[in-house]
């Protein structure tokens, strides 16, 4: 799950912008998506490698395991 690291839920994120790589044309190589918090107004950038072992994350969201606190 992604949440903002200053309100500590995802309820209030939303996808600013969203694009996929394709190499091959059949398999997906990358995802990176910008987030917006519209309760904080913070941002962050998430992207996804299929090289990398962990997504990269950036700004003022994490990627967690957890359910979320608040729903």
């Amino acid at each position: 799950m992604i949440e903002c690291t200053n309100c500590e839920t995802a309820q209030f994120l939303q996808i600013t912008q969203s694009r996929v790589f394709f190499e091959d044309g059949e398999l997906i190589n990358e995802i990176m998506e910008t987030y917006q918090c519209t309760l904080c107004d913070s941002t962050g950038q998430y992207t996804y490698s299929e090289d990398a072992e962990d997504p990269i994350v950036d700004g003022s969201i994490q990627v967690t395991g957890e359910r979320p606190k608040y729903a």
